[in-house]
């Protein structure tokens, strides 16, 4: 599913329009980008948590030729199902 449709989704289920939810869905994902960039995590009970992870610089290979390389440091964002949602799948 992409943006799109879960934007068409959210929309038929609540019944607000598709701008409404699509403004709103900008909203929840630019708060939950600001949020981590400022290294706090987010908790959706039921759902999950995303946490802000550092990845440190490290050995990598290149895919294509097989050559190694030096893969720099960075941030990265971590997902921790909740247990609502395992459950939901399994």
């Amino acid at each position: 599913m992409n943006k799109a449709e879960l934007v068409a989704a959210v929309s038929e289920g609540s019944g607000l329009s598709t701008s409404q939810v699509r403004v709103a869905l900008d909203s929840i994902l630019d708060t939950v980008t600001s949020a981590l960039a400022e290294g706090q995590e987010v908790r959706l009970v039921g759902f999950g948590s995303f946490a802000a992870a550092f990845r440190p610089a490290g050995p990598a290979r290149n895919p294509r030729t097989g050559e190694a390389v030096r893969r720099p440091a960075s941030r990265t964002v971590r997902f921790r199902a909740g247990e609502g949602l395992r459950r939901a799948l399994n």
